[in-house]
């Protein structure tokens, strides 16, 4: 079926206005009663329980280095147990480097990809769904499930580490503490920030997905290169061609949990996945919108 055979037919049909196809409302509750959703909500879910009972079998967390952002170094985990704000941004550090890849994978990556599998993206734009509206439609669903995924783990590791360990300001392992009414402002930063960094992720997977008609193919290929990507970042040799990559700038949130907040690093990381996102968004629209669909 070519875009320029759907396009004369849409012009022919009365009453008809893009926008009035294929609700935003309508692909949320598609994808929300989808098992692999559930499942990744679950896993999500899971994980500040599990850290409770390991640091309740283990003792007290402690040693070990975490990643900083423009350089600098910081070990959440020795003061994970201090707080209910301590150990969310614990939760956060632990789960940033791959874990939350994994549902940005899944959930852009799947999106596409799932209906062609299904053969059922033919029947989609014959509904008629104009190719540009399908797209757009797939992909603020699937960043709105990410999102949502990201402000899950924190939101119910707050919950239990109040319950654990007690609401207090958190507590810095450099030193000193951040004011009880800062502590919130700065962990919805810091998931604003791992949001946008991801957003590289987001822009591959999607692009893949308009590319295959294998979903694991398109969530996996983004997984895969997202790890080629830290992998670079640990190569020092390359010097600062490192910045250019952002893996580089995946921890930068560190700044976020100092008693002065710095904005260098997250602004330079969110200016770097960004330009990358774009491009690969622009990649996808482009190649979807001349691609032959017959699945």
């Amino acid at each position: 079926m070519s875009s320029a055979t759907e396009l004369q037919a849409l012009a022919d049909a009365p009453g008809y206005h893009p926008r009035r196809t294929l609700p935003l409302r309508v692909e949320a509750m598609r994808q929300l009663r989808r098992r692999r959703t559930l499942l990744m909500g679950g896993v999500l879910a899971a994980l500040p329980f599990i850290l409770i009972i390991a640091f309740a079998v283990g003792g007290t967390p402690g040693g070990g280095e975490g990643g900083g952002g423009t350089g600098s170094r910081i070990n959440l985990m020795d003061v994970a147990t201090e707080s209910a704000a301590n150990f969310a941004a614990t939760c956060l550090f632990v789960s940033a480097g791959f874990l939350l890849v994994v549902p940005v994978a899944l959930f852009c990556g799947d999106t596409v990809a799932s209906e062609a599998s299904w053969s059922s993206l033919r029947y989609l734009l014959a509904a008629p769904v104009p190719r540009a509206r399908l797209l757009w439609s797939k992909l603020v669903v699937a960043l709105g499930f990410s999102l949502a995924a990201m402000v899950l783990l924190p939101l119910v590791a707050l919950g239990a580490g109040a319950v654990a360990y007690g609401w207090g300001p958190l507590k810095l392992p450099t030193g000193g503490a951040l004011a009880t009414t800062d502590t919130l402002p700065r962990l919805a930063l810091v998931v604003a920030f791992v949001f946008v960094s991801q957003l590289v992720t987001a822009g591959l997977a999607f692009w893949l997905s308009t590319k295959t008609d294998a979903p694991l193919g398109a969530v996996g290929g983004a997984v895969g290169l997202t790890i080629v990507g830290n992998v670079l970042d640990a190569v020092t040799a390359l010097g600062t061609w490192r910045e250019f990559l952002p893996a580089h700038w995946q921890f930068a949130w560190a700044d976020a949990l100092q008693p002065d907040l710095e904005w260098g690093g997250m602004v330079k990381g969110a200016a770097v996945s960004v330009a990358y996102a774009l491009i690969l968004f622009a990649l996808a629209f482009r190649g979807f919108s001349r691609k032959d669909i017959v699945s």
